[in-house]
């Protein structure tokens, strides 16, 4: 079984090379090497945004971060392949390491890994739906996932879970730029403040170099200040 949590070896065993190629690819083994203090003023903070109802009501045996392929199967799940990865980072632009960064999301049928969700019977059983990484040193992250989809009620999103020692979880979501869905998302469009929401809108770009039709989104995530003791 692949390994969930460790975010340098999981990473690196699951996908070996391809790691450190896709990286490349994007140029951001350069950019993953923050320098502390690097921001003269501080971040925006990313909005919080709401949970929701469909966190995995049963986690999968495998929680690491290919939610493409389950269990090291041979069967990828339907939907068209991304790379997602940002950084975790404070206020102060300096990297969160050893966050646990959880993602979840609804196939390409529009189903959650949960029974509450719409069309439940039409699941993708080889979309792992739920996946989790370890920060590093730099505080970056990586998922193989898929473009989301949108279902009634809702555009494309994914969701995200940030959890560290001492601090609060949070929660927030992700969007597809020039989607015409976001415009009518009540939870989206719930953040008043534009540049805020902007923040919460990243770019599903192709892959520089895939022959399959890859995508890639950047989606940092700045957290506030750790609360008094």
């Amino acid at each position: 079984m692949k390994d969930p949590m460790n975010g340098q070896q999981g990473m690196d065993g699951m996908l070996g090379t391809g790691r450190r190629r896709f990286l490349g690819r994007l140029g951001l083994a350069a950019g993953f090497l923050t320098v502390p203090g690097l921001y003269a003023e501080a971040l925006m903070e990313t909005p919080v945004q709401t949970e929701g109802p469909f966190y995995p009501d049963r986690l999968p045996l495998d929680t690491d971060n290919d939610l493409v392929s389950m269990n090291d199967s041979l069967n990828p799940s339907s939907g068209v392949v991304t790379w997602l990865s940002g950084r975790i980072l404070d206020a102060r632009g300096e990297p969160i390491r050893d966050a646990s960064v959880e993602i979840w999301q609804a196939d390409a049928n529009g189903v959650y890994l949960h029974k509450g969700s719409e069309n439940a019977g039409k699941r993708d059983p080889n979309f792992q739906g739920f996946g989790r990484f370890r920060t590093g040193s730099t505080g970056e992250y990586v998922f193989r996932t898929i473009k989301p989809v949108p279902y009634p009620g809702r555009t494309p999103h994914i969701h995200f879970m940030v959890k560290k020692a001492g601090r609060p979880k949070f929660t927030t979501q992700c969007y597809i730029r020039g989607h015409a869905g976001n415009a009518k998302d009540g939870v989206l469009q719930g953040v008043k403040d534009v540049k805020a929401r902007e923040m919460l809108i990243v770019a599903f770009d192709p892959l520089p170099g895939s022959r399959v039709g890859e995508l890639t989104a950047k989606f940092d995530i700045v957290l506030g200040h750790t609360p008094e003791a």
